[in-house]
This record gives C-alpha cells, sequence and structure tokens, in this order.
C-alpha cells in the first residue's frame, strides 16, 4: 500500500458535499452505524497556517480492525486530501518548523512498535527515518528542525533473544500490572535526541526513572520535561516534578518544581523562553480525583503561580499567545468543555467559544490561528477554525452520514437530592418522543469516576433512543468539571453519595412525566459497572441491569488490580482497615437483597477491572436465582478493541434491556442492525 503524496491525492471541496439527500426520509441510528462514523482527532495547523492536519480511524467490518489515516484540510477549507492510507495505520502528525515535512508515527515495516516516517511536501512517498528497538511513543521538532525529542521506553532484557520458548514473568514491583501494559518489568521511558541527518538517536536523562512530555524552548537549547523521581520505591508515590536540561549528551537536569504531587506537561514556553507553563495536580493522596491548574514557573528557578486557582476547573494543552501576556488553554466545566484564555498578569477566564459543546484537542500558530476538534450531542468531532468567536468548518468526515439518520433531543437537567446535593446531567428523549407519553428509561452511568457525560457524540446513547428509550446521564458526587471538592466528595466513601445522586435524577425524571416508574433500567462499564451494582444492591426499582467491567467485592481487586497506591493511600491496607473494605464491599456481602436481572460483561485481559469482579457477582446471582448472564470477551482489556465485540457488546446491551423492560425474547429484541 502506498502512501499518497499530496501531488497525487484527491481533493475535495465543499462543492462536493451537497444537499441532494435533504429530502430523503432520516432514518434511526442502528447498530452498523458504528462501521460508518469516523473518529476524527489530533488537529495540527502548519506553521504557515494554510493547512490543518489531522486523523481520522475509520472501522472495516470485514477485517475486523480500525485503522488511522492522515488528512489535511486547506485553511479556507476549500480542499480536503488523504495524504496516508497504509492498512497498518498512521498517527501523531507533526509540522516540521519550516512546514516542508509532515512527520507521522507508523508501524508499517516497524516489526517493534511505531516508527517515525516523513512525508516531502513537495512530493514523493513517505519515508521512515528511524529504525529504534522499541516504538516511539511521542515527539516533538526542535525549532530548527533538525532534531527530534523521541519518548521511548528502554528495550526489554530479552528483546532481541532469538530463543521463542516463553520465560517465566519474574516480578519484584509493588505496581506491578497495567491494563493493556501487562505485567511491568522495571524498564523505564526515556528521552532521546534524535539527529536528522545522521539518523543516530541519545538518551538524553538516562537512568532509573521515566521521563516524559519533551518539550523545546524557543531557541533549541533547551528541553522541558516531565518526572517522576521521589526517594524511595517510585511506585508507592504519586509526585512527579518539572524539570529543564540542555539539549545535549551529558547535561545535568535542573528541578523547577517541589510540590507534593503530580506537577507536569503538556508544557508551553513563553515567547521570551523564560517562562514554563505547566499543570500542577490535586494533593497526591487523591490519585483518582486530580484537578489540574495552570501554572507558571520562572526558568531560572523560583516560585510557581497558579493562574487558574479560581476556576477550579480541570485545565490542559496550555499554549502562550505571540504577545506572552496572555495563555490559552483547555477546560472542562459541567457537561461542557471549552478554550479559554487568561491574562499572565492574572484575572478572569475569557471563554474563546461558548454553547453547549465539547472542544477537544488543538493546535495554534504564532499569530493566533486555532485549529480544534468540535463536537456536540448531535454531531461527531470534525475539524473547526477558531476565529473571533465563531466556529467554521474545515473537515466534513462525518457530513454524509449525518445527513442520513435521524438523532435525539439531549437536554440538560438539574436537580436536588435528599442530602441537599444539586446534581446535572443529560436527558436524552427517545426518537419520535410525544409529551405526555411515558417511556422506558435508562440509567447509563460514565466511568472514571472522575470523567462526566458531556454534549458530545454518543452512539450508544443515539442507539438506545433509536429503539424507544429515553436515557438519563447523571453526573454524580466524584465527576468533574464542577470543581475539585465536588470531585473528592467521595473520597474513601465509594458507593454512597453517587447512588443518591443517581436516585435522585430518576425521580426527577419520572417526576417530569418522561419515565415510566414501572420500566427503569441501570447499567454502565468500568465505575459505572460498579455504581449499578451498588444501585442494584441498594433499592430493587430497575427491572434490568447491566454491569460492564465492574466489580463488588472490591476486597478482591487489592493486588488483583492495577490501582496499589489508590488503594493504599485513600482506603488503607486490607489488614489496616478491614472494616471500611468490607463495607465498600456491600453489594457482595448483601447481593442476597439483588432481585434485578443483570448482564455482566468483561474482558478476560482486563488488568483495571479484572473480570474477576463481574464473575463473582454473575455467580451470586445465580446462587440466588435471579436471572444473570455473563459475556467474557477473549483476549480484550478494558477498553475492547476488536469492531465485532463492540458490535456484539451493543446488540447484547438493547436485547437485555428489551427483554426485561418490553417482555421481548432475549434473541429476537428489537435492537436496530
Amino acid at each position: 500500500m502506498r502512501f499518497h503524496p499530496i501531488a497525487a491525492a484527491l481533493v475535495v471541496g465543499f462543492a462536493s458535499i451537497v444537499g441532494a439527500q435533504n429530502s430523503v426520509a432520516k432514518r434511526p441510528i442502528r447498530v452498523g452505524d458504528m462501521y460508518r462514523v469516523k473518529n476524527v482527532n489530533d488537529p495540527q495547523i502548519s506553521p504557515d497556517g494554510k493547512w490543518v492536519a489531522y486523523t481520522v480511524t475509520s472501522t472495516d467490518s470485514a477485517k475486523d480492525r480500525s485503522d488511522t489515516d492522515v488528512w489535511m484540510a486547506s485553511w479556507d477549507g476549500s480542499q480536503t486530501i488523504q495524504v496516508t492510507s497504509s492498512p497498518d495505520g498512521e498517527s501523531n502528525p507533526r509540522w516540521s518548523p519550516d512546514g516542508r515535512y509532515l512527520s507521522f508515527i507508523s508501524s508499517r515495516q516497524a516489526g517493534k512498535g511505531g516508527q517515525l516516517w516523513l512525508l516531502d511536501r513537495r512530493g514523493g512517498e513517505a519515508k521512515r527515518v528511524t529504525e529504534l528497538k522499541t516504538g516511539i511513543r511521542d515527539y516533538e521538532w526542535s525549532p530548527d528542525g533538525k532534531r527530534l525529542a523521541l519518548v521511548m521506553s528502554d528495550a526489554a532484557p530479552d528483546a532481541d533473544s532469538t530463543n521463542k520458548k516463553p520465560k517465566p514473568i519474574v516480578i519484584d514491583r509493588l505496581h506491578f500490572k497495567s491494563d493493556a501494559g501487562g505485567y511491568l518489568d522495571s524498564t523505564h521511558t526515556h528521552i532521546y535526541l534524535f539527529d536528522i541527518e545522521t539518523r543516530q538517536s541519545t538518551n538524553l536523562v538516562p537512568g532509573l526513572y521515566d521521563e516524559g512530555e519533551p518539550t523545546w524552548s524557543p531557541d533549541g537549547k533547551r528541553i522541558a520535561f516531565e518526572s517522576k523521581r521521589a526517594p524511595g520505591d517510585l511506585d508507592r508515590s504519586n509526585n512527579s516534578d518539572v524539570f529543564v536540561i540542555e539539549a545535549r549528551a551529558g547535561a545535568t537536569p535542573k528541578q523547577l518544581t517541589t510540590f507534593d504531587g503530580p506537577d507536569g506537561g503538556p508544557f508551553a514556553w513563553s515567547p521570551d523562553g523564560s517562562l514554563l507553563a505547566y499543570l500542577r495536580g490535586s494533593e497526591a493522596k487523591f490519585s483518582a480525583y486530580n484537578e489540574d491548574r495552570l501554572a507558571i514557573v520562572p526558568v531560572t528557578g523560583g516560585t510557581p503561580r497558579i493562574l487558574t486557582e479560581s476556576l477550579d476547573r480541570p485545565v490542559s494543552s496550555p499554549q502562550f499567545t505571540a504577545d506572552g501576556k496572555s495563555i490559552v488553554f483547555a477546560y472542562t466545566d459541567d457537561r461542557a468543555r471549552y478554550l479559554g484564555r487568561i491574562p499572565l498578569a492574572g484575572g478572569s477566564v475569557e471563554k474563546l467559544v461558548d454553547g453547549r459543546r465539547v472542544l477537544g484537542a488543538y493546535s495554534m500558530t504564532p499569530d493566533g490561528k486555532i485549529a480544534v476538534l468540535n463536537g456536540a450531542a448531535n454531531a461527531p468531532n470534525e475539524v473547526f477554525a477558531l476565529e473571533n468567536g465563531a466556529l467554521r468548518q474545515l473537515s466534513h468526515v462525518n457530513d454524509a452520514w449525518a445527513k442520513e439518520v435521524q438523532l435525539a433531543t439531549t437536554e440538560d437537567i438539574s436537580f436536588k437530592t435528599k442530602d441537599g446535593n444539586e446534581a446535572h446531567g443529560l436527558l436524552v428523549k427517545p426518537i419520535g418522543y410525544a409529551a405526555g407519553q411515558k417511556y422506558p428509561l435508562l440509567l447509563r452511568i460514565h466511568g472514571g469516576p472522575n470523567g462526566q457525560d458531556q454534549h458530545s457524540f454518543s452512539l450508544e446513547r443515539e442507539l438506545f433512543a433509536a429503539n424507544g428509550y429515553a436515557v438519563l446521564n447523571v453526573n454524580y458526587r466524584g465527576s468533574n468539571g464542577r470543581g475539585e471538592k465536588y470531585q473528592q466528595a467521595i473520597f474513601a466513601d465509594w458507593g454512597n453519595k453517587e447512588v443518591v445522586d443517581l436516585l435522585a435524577g430518576v425521580d426527577y425524571v419520572v417526576s417530569m412525566g418522561v419515565a415510566d416508574p414501572d420500566r427503569l433500567g441501570i447499567g454502565g462499564w468500568s465505575y459505572g459497572g460498579i455504581l449499578t451494582d451498588y444501585t442494584i444492591a441498594t433499592t430493587s426499582r430497575f427491572k434490568a441491569a447491566i454491569s460492564g467491567a465492574g466489580s463488588a467485592l472490591q476486597l478482591s481487586m487489592y493486588g488483583s488490580d492495577q490501582y496499589i497506591y489508590q488503594y493504599e493511600h485513600e482506603l488503607g491496607a486490607p489488614w489496616k482497615s478491614q472494616d471500611l473494605w468490607i463495607k465498600l464491599s456491600y453489594p457482595f456481602f448483601h447481593a442476597d437483597r439483588i432481585s434485578t436481572p443483570t448482564l455482566f460483561m468483561g474482558g478476560d485481559k482486563d488488568f483495571n477491572v479484572p473480570v474477576i469482579g463481574g464473575e463473582q457477582m454473575y455467580e451470586a446471582l445465580r446462587s440466588l436465582n435471579v436471572p444473570a448472564q455473563l459475556i467474557v470477551y477473549p483476549n480484550q482489556h478494558h477498553g475492547l478493541s476488536l469492531p465485532s465485540f463492540n458490535y456484539d457488546r451493543l446488540q447484547r446491551y438493547v436485547a437485555w434491556y428489551d427483554r426485561f423492560l418490553k417482555n421481548a425474547p432475549i434473541q429476537a429484541g428489537t435492537v436496530r442492525r
């Protein structure tokens, strides 16, 4: 498969996307639409501001795999070009500082992880420029375009071994496993300097620590990075700090921060190179409820200053404006996500564009042009230009599909709980909703817990609405977007306040006359599955439940999953706080209170929330003669990677709810395919 040079690419203009389908009646969403909707991501604006590169991920049902390619759109929106078409996938598109090259990471011909490729914009095919033993995790061009800072892991001791016999896994770490990473060894991640001309790489910061987020200074002489360098066992620490080092072998890093908690990137240098913008997290023990703030620190050393203390929202991706007087950044805020700008001298945050939307990754030129991902509840992400407070669409990847389908109405709701909390959520009304009619309601719970349900496109929500369900999402205490105290309210108190908030949301939608109180379903994945278990052990009002990648006997998670730091700093070791561990395991120890038919699901390679959590609850309900089913997806981690398994999961979701809320046969159902 060739990488298509730009000179030979197919150019598609706005004129080719016509309104011929407007007269055709729109259809409801069906499960098969997961193969039609494409994921747009990672916009990168060229140095001259004339082009925006981005990635498009599509799903192939026949090959049962996803593939990511690099595309480009012109700034005026008149041209769209597919840059690559390798079946192996490409990611991390970045422009060389002079705009001559477009680089990206691809596993094509690599063998061991992704390698760096360069595409000369003047024409020709992309060329592989690295042949490294381990794959590249991230990279950044030096300002002069002669070098790259690469983030790579050490090669495993037996990486070059020709002996194919399996070897024992030797473990000597406290934190010894991670989802998708498997069992962890003692290798580290370092920053390497890679010379474009000589193709030679040099470890910039060798040693027994991990480094990441390399960011070049404007003059190309220094690199900022983050590293975890606490004394003693690093697995027992949630502290990381900001360092600066000269961009040469043998240089000594200079530590800029000392906060006891996470300080790190992504970073931004001020135009004059005197200041570094970074992210300061919450106190170390709140690892599961972290809220990043925007901070700045003098590069020569000094006292850091928090710029967004009064905002009290999680921030990311800082970028200095050209005059060095302000910083642009992204932040999450109560079911939405925005870009903001704050003066370096301090003051209030200026929201760059308003509306109930979710702005994702963005890229900005020195003269202030911004390309950003923009999505909404009724629109998948696309690349937009942000100009003077207005958004102008540049990519049109999902336009044709969106014209075919009928999408549901999503609205904000707010309500009080019995203990006085004000909770916020989203209500999706079913297709064909008629006021005065009561519908089966699905309470679908987000994971995290420190995520949020927001005004972004959700195929799952739309599928439920297309099958006649109202869908409720509640941002319970523990969710982000409502401030640090709201997130930390459930610290060492799981399954309590969250359940209060969830049930209050159901009561509110019932009081609106939308939900039929006799046809209530519940479900979620990860912490959403955990909260499903907590809720059905609290009330019998739900007639169907789906607990995906959840757990209830929390004691059994100690040593089984990847959260050892959180457990020991939030709950305490089980032999020190046995009563608390048992209290938080109440869905299992009170399984005899559960009467809700429940579908349990999980991946057998999940080290995030191991499938044993679902297996235990499934066994308990079967022992109690409560209708239950267990679905185990082989060779899958916490997030299912095989498209066919995701397809299967969506089908089972609707069929299970149909069986118990609509009295439909479990195999037939009414799933739109």
